[in-house]
């Protein structure tokens, strides 16, 4: 008769070779989840002017092309940006320490000079935040760049999630009708979930 095997012994040696064996499994496993995760990215939109509209379109409309699920949750003065009509959005140059820009017109040496212009001066000249979104628009047109409506539509059309902010389209007397079509209504707790979970987020 053969000698009866040694349980414990048994249970030492399965529990070393799981040992062995789980750490890599999960390991692979992990890693086969992660590359099969789609990236996602959420941004806060704050901002209701000119210049600053276009940082959160181009991101999302890039990570959008990227393969990445995007939300853009627009509060306080980012409502500005899903309005029907953007025409009126301006340049603030006060207080915008990256402001001095060159002229979009003119001999090559007077388009290359930095016009660093003191906020006293921009603060205190009618109608200087006008000239400075004239100014802004012919540079954007000089260069080819897109506009804003463009990236917005660009956006949507890669299933970017637009998310107006609830609680500050009520406390500015908007109606759903001043926006663009596709544009959810959320406060922050709808809105916080996505970001929470996102690989990057971003405020701007």
């Amino acid at each position: 008769m053969g000698t009866t095997p040694d349980i414990t012994l048994i249970e030492e040696i399965v529990r070393q070779r799981l040992d062995e064996i789980l750490p890599k499994k999960i390991e692979e496993k992990l890693a086969e989840m992660k590359a099969n995760k789609t990236p996602s990215m959420t941004i806060i939109a704050t901002k209701g002017t000119l210049d600053w509209a276009y940082p959160p379109f181009i991101l999302s409309s890039t990570a959008a092309a990227l393969g990445w699920d995007v939300s853009i949750f627009f509060t306080f003065y980012g409502l500005q940006l899903l309005k029907k009509d953007i025409s009126d959005l301006k340049i603030s140059p006060l207080g915008n320490p990256g402001m001095p820009m060159k002229m979009p017109f003119g001999p090559d040496w007077f388009k290359g000079i930095n016009w660093n212009i003191p906020n006293l001066v921009q603060a205190g000249i009618p109608g200087f935040e006008s000239l400075a979104t004239t100014l802004m628009q012919q540079t954007i047109k000089n260069t080819g760049v897109a506009s804003i409506e463009e990236l917005r539509s660009l956006s949507q059309e890669a299933e970017v999630k637009f998310i107006a902010c609830q609680m500050t389209v009520e406390l500015f007397g908007y109606q759903p009708g001043d926006f663009i079509a596709g544009v959810d209504f959320a406060g922050a707790a709808t809105f916080l979930p996505f970001a929470q979970k996102a690989d990057v987020s971003l405020f701007m």
